[in-house]
């Protein structure tokens, strides 16, 4: 949808409720939600049609599913204002019903389109975390034997300092444990706890 279809419908809501009774509320009711409906499509910036077909496109803002839904709680209610008004013989039946139907296409629209591209972004967001989890899973199929021997000391252990690996590889210095260290730290695969002779590592 283009932002001059949107206010070309509510321009066409504003002429067909102006022959409404003057004091009749159902007037300045559907006015005033038709230009909820304007704000809330104009806010969530769903008028860019790159792929033919599409009406509504996701927003990249973690507020967009709120405003979607602000949106669609707006279209129902004025749907059903068409409802109330198509039959009080204030202005042609069809008339009423042409305006409605235009509106009735920006729900479907919103619905089939644009929450769909939404849950497809979130889609590929889950598939980019899987792929980081598995690289990073693959980066310790890498590990040296010694450093092998470091992640399973941990996960045994829950945390060690460097002495106690120490123990554990005898003929390793402790400058070289602690390299080994700063090389598992730079791949996030463990964490450092404490300072000085405090210092612990546990697994990531």
């Amino acid at each position: 949808m283009q932002k001059k279809e949107i206010i070309d419908i509510t321009n066409k809501l504003y002429k067909l409720t102006i022959l409404f009774p003057k004091k009749e509320p159902l007037r300045y009711k559907m006015r005033e939600v038709g230009n909820r409906v304007l704000e809330d499509i104009i806010t969530l910036e769903v008028f860019h049609n790159p792929i033919p077909g599409d009406d509504f496109l996701p927003v990249d803002n973690s507020k967009a599913k709120e405003g979607i839904f602000n949106l669609k709680t707006n279209l129902d209610i004025i749907i059903s204002y068409f409802e109330v008004a198509k039959y009080q013989n204030w202005v042609s039946y069809f008339d009423v019903l042409e305006v409605q139907e235009k509106y009735d296409k920006i729900k479907d629209n919103l619905f089939k389109s644009l929450l769909l591209k939404i849950e497809e972004k979130n889609k590929q967001k889950t598939i980019v975390k899987q792929s980081v989890r598995v690289v990073k899973k693959e980066d310790k199929k890498d590990l040296d034997s010694r450093k092998k021997k470091i992640i399973d000391f941990l996960r045994q252990r829950k945390q060690a300092q460097v002495w106690e690996i120490k123990e554990l590889l005898p003929d390793v210095s402790k400058r070289t444990l602690r390299r080994d260290f700063e090389y598992l730290l730079k791949q996030g695969l463990v964490q450092r706890i404490g300072e000085r002779n405090e210092t612990f590592y546990r697994l990531s």
